[in-house]
C-alpha cells in the first residue's frame, strides 16, 4: 500500500495518492538479460535511442498496461527525476516496505564503525542476494486495499559482521561486486550480463551490436 511507503519518509518524498492504494514494485532477476533484454534488442534494435534496458523495461511494463485496459494504471521508473533533481520514488525504499527485498542501512548496524563518512543502504533479496535490479512502480490508483496486510522483507544478512561487511563492501568497493554475494545466491548475472554492467553505458551499444546511428 501507498501508505506503508509514504509513513517511512519525510513528505518530500511521498507519492501523491490515498494511503490505501494498491501498487507493485518490479524486479529484474537475473535471466532478464536473456530472457527479455536480448529478445527486446533483436525485435526492436532500429527504434532503440537512449539506454537499451530502459527502454526494455518501459516496452513490457507497457504491456502490463495493457492487460488492464478498464483500469488506470500509472508506471514510475527507477531512472525517473523530478524537476527538484529528486527521485519520483526511492526504489530501496519501496521494494522494503513491500516485502520484496531488504533495505540495509547504516542504521541496522548497532555499533557503527563509520563515524563521520557517508554510508548509503542496499537492498538484498533472500533469493538473488544483490544480484537483481528494481525497476520501476505499477499504482492503480483505483483499487484500493484497506485490509491487505504488510509482510516484513526476508531478514538475509541477520548478523552485525555480516551487515558491517554488506554495508563496507557495498560503500567503498562495489566496483567488484563482491556485496551482491554477501549471502549463498541461487541465481547470479551471467559473465555476459557482468561485462555488459560494467561497461560504460556509452559503450553498451557496441556490445549489443547496435550501431553509432542507433545511439
Amino acid at each position: 500500500k501507498v501508505g506503508w511507503y509514504n509513513a517511512i519518509l519525510q513528505p518530500g518524498f511521498h507519492l501523491p495518492y490515498p494511503d490505501d492504494t494498491l501498487a507493485f514494485v518490479v524486479l529484474s532477476t537475473p535471466s532478464m538479460f536473456d530472457k527479455a533484454l536480448k529478445p527486446f534488442v533483436n525485435k526492436e534494435r532500429l527504434k532503440i535511442i537512449r539506454d537499451p534496458v530502459d527502454q526494455c523495461v518501459s516496452h513490457h511494463l507497457s504491456r502490463v498496461k495493457e492487460k488492464f485496459p478498464d483500469q488506470k494504471v500509472d508506471v514510475i521508473f527507477d531512472y525517473e527525476i523530478l524537476p527538484s533533481r529528486k527521485p519520483k520514488f526511492l526504489a530501496q525504499t519501496a521494494a522494503h516496505v513491500a516485502g520484496a527485498a531488504y533495505y540495509y542501512q547504516r542504521k541496522d548496524v548497532k555499533l557503527d564503525p563509520w563515524e563521520k563518512k557517508k554510508i548509503y543502504g542496499v537492498c538484498i533479496h533472500p533469493r538473488y542476494g544483490g544480484w537483481f535490479a528494481i525497476r520501476g512502480l505499477l499504482l492503480f490508483p483505483d483499487i484500493q486495499v484497506p485490509f491487505l496486510e504488510q509482510s516484513a522483507p526476508v531478514d538475509c544478512v541477520s548478523t552485525e559482521e555480516k551487515r558491517i561487511e554488506l554495508l563496507e563492501l557495498f560503500n567503498f568497493h562495489w566496483q567488484d561486486g563482491r556485496y551482491r554475494d554477501i549471502i549463498e545466491v541461487k541465481e547470479r548475472y551471467s559473465e555476459e550480463q557482468k561485462a555488459y554492467f560494467a561497461t560504460p553505458p556509452a559503450e553498451r551499444f557496441r556490445l549489443l551490436g547496435l550501431t553509432q546511428e542507433a545511439q
